[in-house]
């Protein structure tokens, strides 16, 4: 069955862009298209889409409409993924769309849309109930981590801080394994060290273990 697709992005050029890489998958079908937070919320109540691709900044305020409609999508239609695009990789934007919880959320920077594969695995992921974080918005956490004198990322090795990244962008540890060229165990040796470092429950739930990591690497990003 085709995943039902939902587009929700105020400016024509790149909607019409996001409409035509959409409707170019086999197994998508472009539901309706719309420009607006209210006109989202409606279309939402009328095709009941499998997915949202969404713009984080719309009428009728420009600021957060992206993650306002991801929040209330949770409580009215909580079988809807949402894939929040933005230009912006500022890390508060991604914790905001996992405050709630990480299960079929995904935050990507519109910079991939010319990347149609990174695209459609966050489809794919939401609708399965994961969950991806744009690999820049990781690093902009881990960075920001890791200036703070008492960071306890300075206590990961290099390869713990791969799979960190990894992690955080919601791979499961086969997909680890695979990506690092190394052994499911490896990984998992990697993660419960990595937890035991930063102080996180060895919690082997893939969502929650996202919200966990992003949430304790973004303290340091907070004045």
């Amino acid at each position: 069955m085709a995943i039902r697709v939902l587009i929700a992005e105020d400016n024509y050029l790149v909607r019409e862009g996001i409409k035509r890489l959409v409707e170019a998958q086999a197994d998508v079908e472009l539901v309706g298209t719309c420009a607006d937070l209210d006109g989202l919320m409606a279309a939402v109540r009328e095709q009941s889409p499998d997915v949202v691709l969404t713009d984080i900044r719309m009428p009728p305020t420009g600021t957060d409409e992206g993650i306002r409609a991801a929040a209330e999508l949770r409580e009215t239609s909580p079988t809807t993924g949402v894939v929040v695009l933005s230009q912006y990789s500022t890390p508060a934007y991604a914790l905001a769309l996992l405050a709630k919880g990480a299960a079929g959320r995904a935050y990507l920077l519109k910079e991939r849309l010319s990347e149609a594969e990174q695209l459609m695995t966050a489809i794919r992921e939401v609708v399965a109930g994961g969950s991806v974080i744009d690999p820049a918005v990781v690093e902009s956490l881990v960075s920001a981590r890791a200036k703070g004198p008492q960071s306890p990322l300075h206590r990961l090795t290099p390869r713990e801080s791969e799979v960190l990244s990894e992690m955080a962008q919601g791979k499961n540890n086969a997909a680890i394994a695979a990506s690092l060229f190394v052994s499911e165990r490896a990984v998992e040796k990697h993660i419960n060290s990595i937890f035991s470092k930063l102080g996180l429950s060895e919690d082997q739930d893939v969502n929650r273990r996202v919200k966990a990591v992003l949430l304790s690497l973004s303290e340091q990003t907070r004045p």
